[in-house]
């Protein structure tokens, strides 16, 4: 751990950084565990910490691996319990400190959430998404630069096709591509510094995400971090100088690329292949039985009804069925002008958008303490309602 740290210390230094990106600078970073946090370069560090790092116990702000205002600055942070090798923990903290690098340069082109739970699935666009995503693959390795513009081309002529049929939806890919690509584009750089792995091999681990045309259409959000990634690339080569006034700009990732093409080829009727059938089998399948599955989990059953509001949670381990969203990692709920932080599990039920829940269900391993006018859950506090019980199932009504 010792190692890491220290090394960690002397490889996040402006200078390294610049080699990632021209103008690169950090933010304050965290790496935690469950037990302590080791802050770097944070305002809060006394002159004597600032050569080394700050080590506190930890909260539940340090969650996930992301960028967050830890005493109003920001902070990466990335969990060390989740690398098992120091190329893959260096790299993901660059990516997170490029999130605060961009915050600080003000990035403005943000994504409405709420577009990528409700994205659709539908035959046209899964087909030609998959085919637009293998496109890239392909112009991402290939060496002869006439065959890499043809592949840019055709996949304009793909998307373009696509944004007749789901328009806003595919704003919300633009944009994720925007925010996400250029940071998993100094992830690579960072990783392929510290790794002992040929370049192009590399290339084919990051690209490996946009041929599985499962996952690419079970995860939308997560998908467009590879054709982000990939866009980067192409504009190293068909446009080197990008980055110059990239945050001053309000065009996207793909409204650059779109600039470069000269292709006018336009798609007529699309054919929808079985594999396509099959995966949207799969996907809506798959998304039943994730619900089944958390449902019929050994456990106390919780429901928890009324004014509910969604504070905060992970946009990247939600899965939606119907009128329900599973929150896989965590949800932050504001109920009774309290919050709470739920750490596991739990089914939202939503009316009117994502943010209004009107039952969450919670299966718990231990028995809530019964007061008279409140249940106290174990590792989520007290919370105020009137409730019922049935056996192994309770139902508190808040508001």
């Amino acid at each position: 751990m010792d190692i890491y740290l220290n090394r960690i210390c002397k490889d996040i230094v402006n200078a390294n950084l610049k080699n990632y990106w021209f103008s690169f600078e950090s933010v304050a970073y965290a790496l935690y565990d469950k037990s302590y946090v080791y802050l770097f370069n944070h305002p809060r560090m006394t002159k004597i910490q600032k050569d080394k790092y700050q080590i506190l116990k930890w909260d539940e702000q340090f969650i996930g691996c992301t960028l967050i205002l830890y005493d109003n600055f920001p902070t990466a942070i990335v969990n060390l319990e989740l690398y098992e090798d120091y190329a893959s923990l260096y790299s993901n903290l660059v990516h997170e400190l490029f999130h605060g690098f961009q915050y600080v340069k003000g990035e403005e082109r943000f994504v409405n959430e709420i577009l990528g739970i409700t994205y659709p699935l539908t035959r046209e666009n899964v087909e030609l998404r998959n085919k637009e995503r293998a496109t890239l693959f392909s112009a991402m390795l290939e060496n002869n630069f006439i065959k890499k513009k043809q592949y840019l081309n055709t996949f304009i002529t793909l998307r373009e096709k696509r944004a007749t049929k789901i328009n806003n939806y595919l704003l919300y890919e633009n944009s994720i591509e925007t925010i996400e690509g250029p940071a998993w584009y100094v992830e690579l750089k960072a990783f392929s510094e510290k790794c002992n792995l040929e370049y192009n091999s590399i290339l084919r681990k990051y690209g490996q995400h946009l041929i599985d045309k499962y996952e690419s259409t079970s995860y939308i959000r997560k998908s467009c971090y590879s054709s982000g990634l990939v866009m980067c690339l192409l504009l190293d080569d068909f446009l080197p100088s990008w980055k110059e006034g990239f945050w001053g700009k309000e065009e996207t990732l793909y409204d650059l690329l779109k600039q470069i093409s000269d292709n006018s080829e336009k798609i007529s009727d699309v054919e929808i292949s079985p594999e396509t059938e099959e995966i949207i089998n799969f996907v809506r399948q798959n998304r039943k039985i994730t619900f089944e599955n958390f449902e019929q989990q050994k456990g106390i059953n919780l429901f928890i009804e009324g004014e509910i509001t969604a504070k905060s949670f992970d946009p990247m381990n939600i899965v939606q069925f119907e009128d329900r969203l599973l929150h896989k990692n965590f949800i932050k709920v504001g109920i009774n002008n309290a919050d709470y932080l739920i750490q596991q599990s739990v089914i939202a039920y939503c009316k009117g958008g994502l943010q209004n829940i009107t039952k969450l269900h919670l299966i718990l391993k231990d028995n809530p303490i019964e007061n008279i006018d409140s249940l106290t859950v174990d590792g989520i506090g007290v919370i105020n309602g009137r409730y019922e019980k049935q056996e192994d199932v309770l139902h508190l009504y808040v508001n």
